[in-house]
């Protein structure tokens, strides 16, 4: 396990303040915690492999997104700063060491537990005549006829490889068919091929055989090349920087903007070069000089090139008893189906914990928004909700019955960016009223309301939530939604959707905190002011959940409290800059990340002053971007059992959980959490999915 700490400055001592860990190995620090369950025996074997691929589909966005600062400054020689070159190069050596233990892990366990199970990815050495022949014939009917060799010379240049496409780089011998000696050859596979293909049972004799796109290829590889011998080849793939950047302050239409970026973004600046093991020294030169990169971005590796593919083995087999059990998500325990949400929530709020509780409340809420008459007007922030949503189809319906429908539909979502901008063009068409949010700022927050006539008055109802607008991700992601009829509340959320239409200056809100007006400054002032009763001998409390924490003022108002006599535990599942447990200055902090079966996503801030609680639930995680460049809110929970419900299942299962947690030590080590002396070990989201389990069947308001 990699240590998260920054190379220590001269200046640093043991009374000095410890520097901040590094965010990038911490993000690295995260993925090894998520290979974990690859690796854990426990772990139904299909969920392992699909383990592997969530590490491999995390690494290529930490390259896409994280890995461009490092590799030009390698290449500028800095040796100044936070980017340098010492610091791609102590990147490159965790990712090198994490990549070799993926394709182990892969090579030595995984797949000789499957060929046990009787599923093999049969390479070409071990095909038997019939099995040759089939590939071959699937070679000629489905792959030749969408591959074009290019043979490289002045008048072919290297062709343009997308962003993480499949390749294969040949080197000929002969010459070709006008006596000339051009002896590289590129071959780009189409992504529309499949990347495993399952034979048939006539071939497989009793088993589940399957053969990979890549080895189709490379046994066949020969016949594109006709009156030339194939020597030296390899597969291979290039990652590109990807993060779009566009100067919102120098374009007229976003939108337009942001579709023509999307058509280079499989262009950007290479940053990673995989390769097979086995790929000569002379093509690996070849291609890292064509990518401009330098030979600790090379990847070689004892495999496929593109483990996140390997997800198609999964569909491709069905073997549930290799699978975790289906889980289902109860109903809503505080809903009565059977009566209007709107006449519910006039008696307290709702609370759905999502994925152990559906999704379907939110929906539920929203179709009786739609089906209702006397609700005039529905308004929603979309960040994320996928290219086939439910829910929009629901705001389509909302439009064609002559509602009055606002969407601030986000359209710098990175990787939904063209879901979003064809959502927003759909809405538009159809007589919505669409719009982009703040210049500059990115639109985080998640927030529904609904406004309805009620005699000679107008109500407003609201749903306000930890995660998004999308029903895949809810039944996989930990997540808080939020549905209130409070005054304050509603009002305040009135406010900021005019605030995002109009750009008109956003009065004082009553019950929300906003990024970027004030919500950092209030949680350091909130976080200050526990210190200040902590010096004064009073018991102060902090707990807090997100996803990541590395604002740094944020981080150091944090620290400044634990010295005050705070005790402060964090629950974070990913990047994570505080050093806990440090002697003399974080002793009060402890910091634990958990990663289980669904993806820790709810933020939930508990403060508490001698007797007096507080609760936040958050769109936000604690870092920069989402305090000064996002629109995020955070807003409380007031009601007592409510309030208390959260801290139980939120807060304290997870400071209890002896299974999936990880704890920081004052090293910048992350380690399993085990259960002391003779204690069962816990895990929150099974005990969480048990409470549910139980609940199923007692819905209606209990």
């Amino acid at each position: 396990m990699l240590s998260l700490l920054r190379k220590s400055s001269p200046a640093s001592s043991k009374t000095a303040t410890p520097d901040l860990l590094d965010r990038d190995h911490s993000l690295i620090a995260f993925n090894e915690r998520v290979f974990d369950w690859a690796v854990r025996d426990d772990v139904p074997l299909m969920e392992r492999l699909r383990y592997l691929c969530i590490v491999s589909s995390n690494l290529d966005e930490f390259f896409e997104v994280r890995a461009e600062p490092h590799l030009t400054a390698n290449r500028a020689n800095d040796h100044k700063g936070v980017y340098t070159v010492e610091s791609f190069e102590r990147l490159a050596t965790s990712l090198h060491d994490l990549v070799g233990r993926q394709y182990a892990l892969y090579n030595e366990k995984l797949m000789p537990a499957f060929e046990k199970q009787g599923i093999k990815i049969v390479s070409h050495g071990d095909r038997n005549a019939a099995q040759r022949l089939w590939v071959k014939q699937y070679f000629e009917r489905e792959v030749r006829p969408l591959l074009i060799p290019v043979g490289l010379d002045p008048s072919h240049p290297f062709p343009q490889v997308a962003n993480k496409s499949l390749n294969f780089i040949v080197r000929l011998g002969g010459k070709d068919a006008f006596g000339r000696e051009n002896e590289i050859a590129i071959v780009k596979v189409p992504r529309v091929l499949p990347r495993l293909i399952r034979m048939p049972e006539k071939v497989a004799g009793g088993r589940t055989l399957l053969v990979s796109l890549s080895s189709v290829i490379r046994a066949h590889l020969g016949e594109l090349f006709a009156g030339r011998s194939v020597g030296q080849f390899s597969q291979f793939r290039v990652t590109r920087h990807s993060d779009l950047a566009v100067d919102e302050d120098d374009v007229k239409n976003l939108r337009t903007a942001l579709r023509q970026g999307l058509q280079h973004r499989h262009y950007g600046q290479a940053v990673r070069l995989e390769v097979s093991a086995g790929c000569s020294e002379y093509l690996a030169d070849f291609l890292l000089q064509q990518f401009e990169l330098p030979p600790k971005a090379l990847y070689r590796v004892h495999g496929p090139v593109n483990l996140v593919r390997l997800t198609q083995l999964i569909d491709l087999v069905e073997r549930p008893d290799l699978c975790f059990t289906p889980y289902k998500a109860s109903f809503p325990f505080q809903l009565n189906p059977a009566h209007s949400i709107f006449e519910q929530l006039k008696q307290r709020d709702i609370l759905i914990h999502q994925p152990f509780e559906s999704f379907d409340g939110v929906l539920d809420f929203l179709r009786q928004a739609v089906h209702d008459p006397q609700v005039l007007a529905i308004k929603q922030t979309i960040y994320r909700t996928g290219p086939d949503s439910a829910l929009m189809d629901l705001l389509r319906e909302a439009v064609r019955r002559g509602k009055e429908v606002t969407v601030v539909v986000e359209l710098k979502a990175r990787f939904d960016e063209e879901a979003n901008i064809n959502w927003a063009e759909m809405l538009e068409s159809i007589g919505a009223q669409v719009v982009y949010g703040v210049v500059g700022l990115k639109t985080h927050a998640k927030m529904m309301l609904v406004t309805r006539r009620e005699g000679k008055a107008l109500k407003r109802y609201g749903h306000l939530s930890t995660g998004n607008y999308n029903p895949r991700t809810a039944r996989l992601y930990t997540d808080l939604s939020h549905i209130t009829a409070d005054t304050a509340l509603t009002t305040d959320m009135e406010q900021v959707f005019v605030h995002l239409a109009s750009q008109s200056k956003l009065p004082p809100l009553r019950k929300l905190w906003m990024a970027p007006f004030h919500l950092q400054r209030n949680l350091i002032a909130k976080i200050d002011a526990l210190g200040a009763a902590a010096a004064q001998g009073r018991s102060a409390r902090i707990v807090a959940k997100m996803n990541a924490l590395t604002d740094e003022a944020l981080i150091r108002s944090l620290m400044r409290a634990g010295r005050q006599g705070v005790k402060i535990d964090l629950i974070v599942r990913g990047a994570c800059m505080l050093p806990a447990q440090v002697e003399g200055h974080t002793d009060n902090i402890r910091v634990r990340s958990v990663i289980g079966r669904f993806l820790e996503h709810s933020r939930v801030f508990y403060f508490r002053d001698g007797e007096t609680e507080e609760l936040y639930l958050s769109s936000a995680d604690w870092m920069n971007r989402n305090m000064v460049r996002r629109i995020e809110l955070a807003w409380p929970v007031t009601d007592v059992q409510q309030r208390q419900r959260i801290v139980d299942e939120c807060l304290v299962a997870y400071l209890h959980d002896g299974v999936d947690a990880w704890d920081l030590g004052a090293d910048g080590r992350y380690t399993r959490s085990m259960p002391q002396g003779d204690k069962v070990a816990h895990g929150a989201q099974a005990a969480l999915m048990a409470r549910y389990a139980r609940n199923e069947g007692t819905q209606g308001g209990n």
